[in-house]
């Protein structure tokens, strides 16, 4: 079984006195459902399931009124004696609650009500076009956890590294020495391997139990297969091609030197006025991530962000490769990453950043200087350059050279290099970006 972070934050929503219904919120097929039913049937002594989108006719529960009285009533008489209703003792599950806008807007009155606690899961939760959407969405009364597929320090878990591995990798950071050889290898290993697997839960477990990366790679393209199908099923019927298109971009937008999004990319003599809102379906529905240029390398960051400049990641790197040609998978964990190789270690490290719940951003002027990403590190803005081997950070080391103009006074390199410092650039493997949480 895979150890998921969600668990601890589940855990410290039920020990709150004052909680409210909590709604896992995230991409489909990223454990939500999972997640959710392991930790009710640990911590709860009745535990009430319904799934809205294997069980359509399960919405005639909240058809009528709302009174949470009223709910359990039918629920009982729906479900039968699966059903059992406790007070304080009982949680009931709504699994995928955007089937069902009226559960959506019954939040509430479970939340004054107090007897019973509720988790729901949600895959396209206010995405434009996805079915109706609540006659009053429950602001106050609910709390929104947005949940990702499995992040790095996860699936590090799922390959057996012990914690003692990532206790001594904070250390070593802390004082800045370097990382022992023994372990630097097993996570560079680790890194590519995430690289190819990504943190889809289906992907990582069959990864984990067979290693076999063509049975990996059909899961992943499987996974594609239907986001596209939601695409096509949900979007509003105007933007269904348009959304496609747009996902299927990506690889494209990515393999430029200059990897600012371009709608032009899409289809010729596309713009924006035809496909940001189709962009937007996109990235709502979890399936990506934009990262925004930014004016100047100056705190607060989204202060300082341009709303029309930015790149598009995919918000899982497993994902991404799969959309790659046959081969790719072959060739990144045997280190050959040809003209890809820039686009998939950013893309790699959006992915770290992303799950780590960070915003993301990057600099670039007309003059080609250019930041990978920036970050919010220590209190400072702070530049993060991406190399796939070495590689020489031309940008950072002239950005840092003018303090004055440009408001930085360190950086990061992440490289496939082992940790050190030289002239205010802290050098750091690419695997130790899920370590940068100071905010």
């Amino acid at each position: 079984m895979l150890k998921r972070k969600i668990t601890d934050t589940l855990s410290a929503w039920k020990a709150s006195p004052n909680r409210k219904p909590i709604i896992l919120k995230g991409c489909r097929q990223c454990g939500k459902t999972f997640a959710a039913q392991h930790f009710a049937h640990a911590n709860y002594q009745s535990v009430v399931y319904i799934n809205f989108f294997e069980n359509p006719g399960a919405k005639d529960i909240f058809a009528g009124s709302l009174n949470v009285d009223q709910i359990i009533l039918m629920a009982s008489a729906y479900l039968g004696s699966s059903a059992r209703f406790i007070p304080n003792e009982t949680v009931l599950i709504l699994d995928e609650i955007q089937e069902c806008p009226q559960a959506r807007t019954a939040l509430k009155f479970f939340c004054l009500d107090g007897r019973y606690d509720v988790i729901a899961t949600g895959s396209l939760l206010g995405v434009a076009g996805y079915g109706e959407q609540p006659a009053s969405i429950p602001v106050g009364y609910e709390t929104v956890i947005d949940m990702h597929p499995l992040d790095f320090e996860e699936f590090c878990w799922a390959n057996g590294l012990p914690e003692t591995a990532i206790d001594l990798l904070r250390n070593c950071l802390n004082i800045e020495t370097p990382i022992p050889a023994a372990i630097h290898s097993r996570m560079r290993s680790l890194l590519l391997e995430y690289a190819v697997v990504g943190g889809m839960p289906d992907a990582v477990q069959t990864f984990v139990d067979s290693r076999d990366m063509s049975s990996v790679l059909r899961i992943q393209r499987d996974i594609v297969r239907a986001y596209e199908d939601d695409m096509v099923k949900y979007a509003p019927t105007a933007d269904k091609p348009l959304i496609k298109q747009c996902f299927q971009s990506i690889p494209r937008q990515l393999a430029k030197e200059n990897k600012k999004f371009q709608y032009s990319l899409i289809k010729k003599g596309s713009t924006a006025a035809r496909f940001a809102g189709s962009l937007q379906w996109v990235e709502d529905a979890g399936i990506t991530v934009r990262c925004r240029n930014l004016s100047i390398t100056e705190l607060p960051l989204d202060g300082n962000a341009i709303e029309d400049q930015f790149k598009v990641y995919m918000a899982d790197t497993g994902l991404f490769v799969s959309m790659l040609e046959d081969g790719t998978q072959f060739d990144i964990l045997n280190g050959n990453l040809f003209g890809y190789k820039s686009a998939i270690f950013e893309n790699l490290i959006a992915d770290i950043f992303s799950k780590m719940n960070r915003r993301l951003y990057y600099f670039r002027k007309d003059s080609g200087l250019e930041l990978d990403f920036v970050i919010r590190y220590k209190g400072q803005c702070t530049p993060v350059e991406v190399k796939a081997n070495d590689g020489n950070a031309k940008s950072v080391k002239t950005v840092l050279k003018h303090p004055e103009k440009y408001h930085v006074e360190s950086a990061i390199k992440l490289a496939d290099l082992n940790l050190g410092r030289k002239d205010g650039i802290l050098t750091l493997p690419l695997y130790m970006a899920f370590l940068l949480t100071e905010r």
